[in-house]
């Protein structure tokens, strides 16, 4: 989970955005006019990750007006604007979210977080990966056990949203956030599988 600055101006985010990329690479320079793959991976700490990659973009240019943004995104390189139609996020507010979201899509959602402080206050148990040497399965488990949860409140209302992200990471401020991720199926117990709900884990996270 990493705190995002979104940028002021369309200089700013150029700037940044057209870097070059972590190695040397004869396809992609900086400031050659292009935002490439491995560029906007370098900037939003991603390494492979398109989906997370066009999250942090459509979070990080969001203070920017209209007609920049669009300049930005014309710079993008063929591949990653394909990427950029398939995975912009949705905007929605805490009461919005569960019921509009769609599943394994990128989000993002305005609010303020109150954190779930003890298991006693909370269930819900999510498909986590388990690895035992080199088999990998997924298995259900408490949410709480892997992650830190909040409720996301909408600012006038009492409408909530649950949120997570995962455990050793700093915690959220209780303050009007918006918190950008994938949304993701929460199972009310490991009984009743048909009982499903949604929560978002959050990548990312910018004063609103």
């Amino acid at each position: 989970m990493k705190l995002i600055e979104a940028y002021q101006s369309r200089s700013e985010a150029l700037t940044a955005l057209d870097n070059g990329g972590r190695f040397f690479s004869w396809f992609s320079k900086a400031n050659d006019g292009q935002i490439s793959k491995a560029e906007l991976g370098k900037v939003g700490g991603v390494f492979n990750d398109k989906q997370q990659m066009i999250l942090f973009l459509e979070m990080a240019l969001s203070k920017l007006g209209a007609e920049d943004q669009e300049t930005i995104l014309n710079q993008l390189e063929p591949k990653m604007q394909d990427s950029y139609l398939e995975h912009r996020p949705e905007r929605y507010l805490p009461s919005e979210a569960l019921e509009l979201g769609t599943l394994s899509s990128n989000a993002i959602v305005k609010g303020i977080p109150r954190h779930v402080d003890s298991k006693e206050e909370f269930t819900g148990f999510i498909m986590f990966p388990i690895s035992t040497g080199s088999t990998t399965t997924m298995v259900m488990v408490p949410l709480i056990e892997q992650y830190e949860v909040y409720h996301l409140y909408d600012e006038s209302s009492e409408s909530d949203f649950l949120i997570a992200h995962l455990k050793g990471k700093e915690s959220l401020p209780a303050e009007l956030l918006e918190v950008g991720g994938v949304l993701k199926e929460l199972k009310a117990d490991k009984k009743n599988s048909e009982q499903a709900a949604k929560f978002l884990e959050v990548l990312y996270y910018q004063r609103a």
